[in-house]
């Protein structure tokens, strides 16, 4: 097979090699889905993103880990449809829907103009779920290089889904991130009601003044990699379990979500949650994305 050209843009933040590094292949039609696995291998981002054609959307997405494919991925999507954008493969639509794999979900683009010209990009995530953690606590915490102590006890620890499961762990210091050393090899054992998640510890105090939450993101041993720098699906259905389980009177909530400090990879990421009488719970994350390369596989 030919080598195929994979454009490295770092979504969620303005500056290269910062924010979450994804793939972005284009105009992918041709290529099977072990073709999409191998290069998503080769290329050994957390994940790499093929754009292929779509009779019910804009453009249809489909996501790859080293290891398998994913439902959804927040980061891929903003660098997809940044390097659409930004490559004139979308004219000069703002608005513009995406296939994936848990649906058919709406974009919307808006100009930002500043010291770098960029596009903020805010996509709507699947509504949001939630499975209780019946574990063991003590383990958990000390698989991410922690003390038991070190969890706040004072919220639900829960799997949440806004299109890719994850198991929220709230932390009570900021201190404690530094600290983290995951394994992720113990997850699937710990993990009994839902042994492909990732572990996604968060905590109310951050670096910025102007965000809300801080998280890491450590990922499934099936997906092969250790980290996600930024994470959209995590940040987003953060906005839910803040609307879940710490404000449930509130009828929405938007903020931001900062991580990737502790790994030199800084990003940001909006959220928003809204509470709907027909749609349960509509979660929307936004960010944005900068080109760095080309890469071959």
């Amino acid at each position: 097979m030919n080598e195929t050209i994979v454009h490295h843009y770092d979504a969620f933040s303005m500056y290269p090699n910062q924010g979450n590094p994804a793939g972005v292949v284009l105009d992918a039609d041709h290529l099977s889905e072990q073709d999409m696995q191998r290069i998503a291998f080769d290329i050994g981002f957390n994940e790499t993103v093929f754009v292929v054609r779509s009779e019910q959307a804009t453009v249809k997405l489909k996501y790859f880990t080293p290891g398998h494919e994913i439902p959804l991925c927040g980061h891929a999507t903003m660098a997809a449809v940044y390097a659409l954008k930004t490559r004139g493969k979308l004219g000069d639509a703002q608005r513009l829907t995406i296939e994936t794999n848990v649906g058919v979900l709406p974009i919307e683009l808006t100009e930002t103009e500043g010291v770098h010209r960029s596009w903020t990009i805010k996509m709507k995530q699947d509504n949001p779920r939630f499975l209780p953690f019946q574990g063991d606590r003590e383990k958990l915490a000390n698989a991410i290089g922690l003390d038991v102590r070190e969890l706040d006890s004072s919220l639900p620890i829960v799997y949440g889904s806004t299109g890719t499961w994850t198991l929220l762990v709230p932390i009570k210091s900021l201190q404690s991130f530094r600290e983290m050393k995951p394994q992720n090899e113990k997850f699937p054992e710990l993990l009994t009601e839902l042994p492909k998640a990732s572990v996604h510890p968060f905590c109310l105090e951050t670096y910025s003044t102007d965000a809300r939450m801080h998280a890491r993101h450590f990922s499934s041993p099936f997906s092969g990699t250790i980290e996600d720098p930024v994470t959209g699906t995590a940040s987003g259905v953060m906005g839910a379990y803040y609307l879940e389980y710490m404000n449930p009177e509130l009828p929405s909530a938007a903020f931001v979500v900062e991580q990737g400090q502790e790994i030199g990879k800084e990003g940001r990421v909006g959220v928003e949650a809204i509470r709907s009488e027909h749609d349960g719970m509509c979660i929307y994350i936004a960010g944005t994305a900068v080109y760095v390369k080309d890469l071959q596989a």
